[in-house]
């Protein structure tokens, strides 16, 4: 059996702020740091033998901080953008109050929850949806992480709400309706028990 544990970032300075992050590589809010450590808390009874993060700092700091508090150490960490946050094109950096404002809380909604729907680009003309984050985050999980998790090994993915949701959506059999409903909160550890074929056997949120 292996377990797999998917922490979203705690509070970044931009999700404080109510702002479109994507790519953009802002720094945890001392909620988040707070928020890191709880998770850290959360999975002190857990062994990992492996752990992936992002290219951002926000997830990289929330796997350190849960490393920390859970006294986790000479766990191999490999880092790659193909987790980052989905990009925001145009709306990186927007307040989302005055988006929704300006362009109508339907409209914001279908651009930050739907599944193959993106928002406007930005001034090199790219952004991304769900589906576009989905097809870099699967591959990867799917070359690096599944040989893990079929060795029967632990492991700890730190990264960001869209590209923890389209593993998610992968894992749970979602439809790109259901994945409308989807949010996974900072800071809280979801954990997958599976056997050797990968069938999942449970899942819960450590809250």
């Amino acid at each position: 059996m292996s377990t797999l544990v998917l922490v979203r970032h705690g509070q970044s300075q931009w999700n404080l702020e109510n702002r479109f992050t994507g790519w953009v590589d802002v720094p945890l809010s001392e909620l988040g740091e707070k928020e890191a450590r709880a998770a850290g808390e959360k999975l002190k009874g857990y062994k990992f033998d492996v752990a992936f993060t992002s290219a951002l700092q926000r997830a990289q700091r929330t796997l350190a901080l849960i490393f920390q508090v859970g006294h986790m150490k000479d766990i191999p960490v490999y880092m790659d953008q193909a987790l980052n946050e989905r990009h925001y094109g145009g709306l990186q950096g927007l307040n989302k109050a005055e988006t929704a404002l300006k362009y109508g809380d339907e409209q914001v909604k279908i651009w930050r929850r739907s599944f193959d729907v993106p928002p406007p680009p930005d001034s090199t003309g790219f952004t991304e949806s769900l589906k576009d984050t989905a097809a870099r985050t699967l591959p990867y999980y799917e070359t690096h992480i599944v040989p893990y998790l079929k060795q029967g090994k632990n492991v700890l993915v730190a990264a960001h709400g869209n590209s923890l949701r389209s593993i998610v959506m992968h894992l749970d059999n979602l439809t790109k309706e259901q994945v409308i409903a989807l949010n996974l909160d900072t800071g809280i550890p979801r954990v997958y028990e599976m056997d050797s074929s990968l069938k999942i056997l449970s899942s819960k949120d450590l809250r």
